[in-house]
């Protein structure tokens, strides 16, 4: 079954809300009048309505017809980055230093749509919640959310989450079994060293010295400390030093991006992250602090989920367009920690098209919205082939 009618006729509205909500993007827990903007939508649709958890998070509870007692869970993330939109859009952002830069005026557009779709219709047994979720940059808001007893106040038998993807072609979706995302941690590392003079670097400990055998030192740990057939990726992101050209500093300091998709991997590079930092210290005499901050867990996909996930997206998209071993990212998600408390599943959902294809996180990025039926289609179809009735299905 391809796009709904019903909301494919609502698309320029869809289209509407999501460039509402990209000219005025709000940061992680900020999101104050994009939650807002959904908590109207979805009481004017006679949906129940919850605001407030996570700060800014708004869950909506609406039941279909019947007695069952099924329940579903939909994620969609609302916060924007901390960028400056390059752009010349006509709905561009009009805050400096803040831009929906990873589609998430898209997501929430979609889960909009099919909320509507879904309360008009009400073809399903059982409950769907429609999670509005903050702080997905950083934030954790999934986490957030959790810990503030999400899944105990609003039951869910499995809980399902989306990302658009302008790698892939238009309307297609990947998803797979098992490890889809990484874990992501961070190192914060500060080389203690002496300052000197310029001229007399024997009279100093150069805290910049050290930090090149620490780049090298943390990138062989994926190249000789790690089994080639597995996956870990060390990005040294930053490193900052000096304050003047003829003086060797005191200081330097180091951030280190970790990614794994193994639990027990995970920890084996924090180990031997520690090793390097104590080594290299002794070696040079200096004094290393390393603060090692776990972010988001890998996003591991239930198999069951993972496979109805992608007979869903083939009744909506067509089996051509659908990959059931899509490719794993190194890239992270917070969802993953949804996924650790419920069984579900993940997928990603291409928006390729020329000037849509600047990537995730670019200046000049922009979500596709022709995708944007196809998003709340798959989310109608997800609930109705979960929850089903008797009586059919309405289009």
């Amino acid at each position: 079954m391809p796009v709904y009618n019903r909301i494919a006729e609502f698309h320029d509205e869809m289209t509407e809300w999501r460039r509402e909500i990209h000219a005025h993007p709000e940061i992680c827990f900020e999101e104050v009048r994009t939650a807002q903007l959904v908590q109207r939508k979805l009481e004017s649709w006679g949906i129940e309505v919850h605001s407030g958890i996570a700060k800014t998070g708004v869950v909506g509870v609406l039941r279909g017809q019947g007695s069952g007692t099924g329940s579903i869970g939909l994620r969609a993330d609302m916060d924007a980055l901390p960028l400056l939109e390059e752009s010349d859009l006509p709905y561009k952002s009009t805050i400096p230093g803040k831009m929906h830069a990873c589609g998430h005026d898209g997501h929430t557009a979609m889960l909009l749509g099919a909320a509507r779709y879904l309360a008009e219709t009400r073809n399903f047994d059982g409950s769907v919640v429609f999670i509005f979720q903050p702080a997905e940059e950083g934030g954790g808001g999934a986490k957030v959310m959790i810990d503030e007893g999400l899944f105990e106040r609003f039951p869910c038998d499995t809980v399902w989450g989306m990302h658009n993807d302008p790698r892939l072609p238009l309307g297609a979706i990947a998803t797979r079994a098992g490890g889809f995302l990484a874990g992501g941690d961070r190192a914060y590392i500060t080389i203690r060293g002496r300052g000197a003079h310029a001229a007399r670097p024997h009279e100093g400990i150069d805290p910049v010295a050290v930090g090149f055998h620490l780049y090298l030192g943390l990138q062989l740990i994926v190249s000789r400390n790690i089994n080639p057939m597995e996956q870990a990726v060390v990005s040294v992101c930053e490193f900052h030093a000096g304050t003047a050209s003829n003086v060797i500093a005191e200081t330097a300091a180091m951030s280190v991006s970790i990614r794994t998709f193994d639990a027990k991997l995970r920890a084996f590079m924090e180990e031997r992250v520690r090793a390097v930092c104590d080594g290299i210290a002794k070696t040079h005499g200096c004094t290393i602090d390393l603060n090692y901050v776990p972010g988001y867990p890998p996003l591991i996909n239930h198999v069951a989920e993972a496979s109805f996930a992608a007979d869903v997206a083939e009744e909506v998209s067509g089996a051509a367009l659908v990959d059931r071993e899509g490719v794993a990212s190194m890239g992270s998600e917070d969802f993953a920690y949804m996924l650790e408390a419920k069984p579900g599943a993940f997928i990603r959902l291409g928006q390729a098209a020329p000037g849509k294809d600047f990537g995730l996180h670019h200046p000049r990025y922009d979500f596709n919205d022709e995708i944007l039926p196809v998003g709340a289609s798959y989310w109608a179809t997800l609930v109705e082939r979960s929850l089903p009735r008797d009586a059919g299905t309405i289009t």
